[in-house]
């Protein structure tokens, strides 16, 4: 087994534990979902008055609530549509929290040029999802690219815990800008390939 494998199984075990007590407590996963929402909010409070540290260990806690709904959700077969839907426009809100947070921080700051790369990251977070959503309206899927959630996830937390976020910033928003590029390039060859007398 590799390092990186049992690290994931050794997470597993208290995460099964948890999953397994909701699942006993009959919790609903959109409540676990709207719950890891309350956390991120939490953490963009703690984001905007520079307790970046405290905050990392916020987001860690958020986000086995953002792993375990689907889960649950699996396993008390509440699966649903809505469901995916609650779930991902939940995410949107939970990515706007932390961003809000950082603007704030910074604006007190009077770092006007980090309150603005806080604002591009927080447009191109935003577009990055839109894009896809946007795309898989009219093609099949649209997964291309650099920066998903759980990438500016990880980013954020490691932001946190090293007090490099300013740094961090300007990974998500160039890699957000790129991603949201090629996605919709990828959209416009996919339909483009469709024509007649066009091929990719």
């Amino acid at each position: 087994m590799t390092f990186t494998g049992t690290v994931g199984t050794v997470c597993m075990f208290p995460l099964r534990a948890i999953i397994a007590m909701c699942v006993a407590l009959r919790i609903h996963p959109n409540i676990l979902t709207l719950t890891g929402v309350v956390i991120n909010a939490w953490a963009g409070w703690s984001l905007a008055f520079g307790k970046f540290w405290i905050a990392g260990f916020i987001m860690l806690l958020a986000n086995i609530f953002d792993f375990i709904d689907g889960k649950v959700a699996d396993e008390l077969n509440l699966s649903s549509k809505f469901g995916g839907f609650w779930d991902s426009v939940m995410d949107r809100f939970s990515d706007l929290f932390l961003l809000i947070g950082l603007i704030y921080l910074y604006a007190s700051l009077d770092r006007p040029d980090y309150v603005l790369i806080t604002a591009l990251t927080l447009m191109f977070s935003i577009m990055t999802s839109y894009t896809r959503a946007r795309a898989e309206s009219i093609i099949s899927q649209c997964k291309v690219g650099f920066m998903e959630r759980p990438e500016r996830i990880v980013l954020f937390m490691i932001g946190a815990f090293t007090n490099r976020m300013a740094g961090v910033l300007w990974v998500i928003l160039v890699l957000s800008v790129l991603t949201v590029l090629d996605r919709i390039y990828f959209t416009w060859r996919e339909l483009h390939s469709d024509e007649p007398g066009l091929s990719t």
